[in-house]
């Protein structure tokens, strides 16, 4: 078949193109760049330099294609309250514009890469039959976007499955970006000998998913005719984590013997945010196959490869005021 994948270069689009070379598929994607690093694109597919709002493009780009995997977003769920345009803008609107153009060249199915910040401060463990009640721009985004989908799938008649990942991570996530991505944040400041941060207390409760783990799930979204219509939480509901747990965890795999920062709460953050994955083993086959602690090991195996780097803020701030992370406005991460 032929796919297509929004965001390819990224983290969890690039393991997606991977994974179709290998099944057979021919791969095409585009991507920003914002969040994707040109070594994570894999030999073998067709990659353009675009952006997902362009509907003109995405319109030309994507004719002649089975399936369409959305996974271009700016997956900043903190920095959504301060940057509230960017955010909506990469994630609402870019996922219309995709959403349109594939329902106009036919594609049969179409997977969203949804977010568990759908679900809000809802109590855990999260299942799929809870009303989504997102407390941040971004979350609201994603929320948006799903229910654009499934209302011009149904008038359209175009398939579509929504994945709810939890937390994934691994090789080729971005660790330069101060804004998401904690346990990677975590893993270059303490191989730069500097301490984690951790707003608030750390006793946020979070699950973090290997992406080996995660990757079969997404493949069968896409392949199993069986499967239509359907959301999946997508997660290690055996084994939730502290975020103080967490940064214990990379302190032994990094080597580094200090003690973390913590500073102030940022706004809205859902204290406990843990998903119930049953639907997924029960029809995706979904297992934790990655413990945390080898999730930890193996990326921070990955990141001491490839290089600590410093961290880049190229991302606009657009509301700054007394709320606004001085970790963020003073660039101190």
């Amino acid at each position: 078949m032929k796919i297509y994948i929004t965001g390819i270069a990224g983290f969890l689009g690039s393991h997606l193109a991977k994974r179709m070379l290998v099944l057979g598929h021919q791969v095409s994607g585009n991507d920003t760049m914002l969040g994707g690093e040109t070594d994570n694109l894999p030999e073998g597919i067709k990659f353009d330099l675009t952006d997902c709002c362009d509907y003109e493009y995405m319109l030309e780009n994507t004719k002649g294609y089975d399936i369409v995997y959305h996974c271009a977003a700016t997956a900043h769920e903190g920095l959504s309250v301060f940057s509230p345009n960017f955010i909506t803008k990469n994630n609402y609107q870019a996922s219309v514009a995709t959403i349109t153009a594939a329902i106009q060249n036919k594609i049969k199915r179409f997977i969203y890469c949804s977010s568990m910040a759908r679900y809000g401060h809802q109590n855990s463990s999260y299942t799929e039959d809870m009303k989504p009640e997102p407390v941040d721009p971004y979350g609201i985004s994603k929320v948006a976007a799903e229910d654009t989908l499934k209302l011009l799938s149904k008038v359209h008649g175009m398939e579509y499955n929504i994945a709810v990942p939890h937390n994934i991570v691994g090789p080729n996530q971005k660790y330069d970006d101060p804004y998401r991505n904690v346990m990677s944040i975590m893993i270059n400041r303490n191989l730069q000998g500097k301490p984690a941060i951790i707003y608030g207390d750390g006793e946020q409760t979070r699950c973090f998913s290997y992406i080996d783990d995660v990757i079969y799930c997404l493949e069968k979204l896409a392949l199993d005719e069986t499967i239509k219509n359907e959301i999946f939480n997508v997660g290690p509901d055996e084994e939730p984590s502290t975020i103080n747990n967490l940064a214990h965890l990379v302190s032994n795999a990094t080597g580094y013997n200090g003690e973390p920062q913590y500073v102030s709460q940022r706004p809205q953050e859902v204290k406990h945010s843990t998903c119930s994955s049953d639907k997924a083993r029960k029809f995706l086959g979904y297992k934790t196959k990655t413990t945390l602690k080898e999730a930890v090991i193996k990326t921070t195996e990955y990141i001491k490869n490839r290089g600590i780097r410093p961290f880049k803020y190229h991302y606009p701030l657009e509301i700054i005021n007394e709320k606004t992370p001085k970790t963020w406005k003073d660039k101190l991460i």
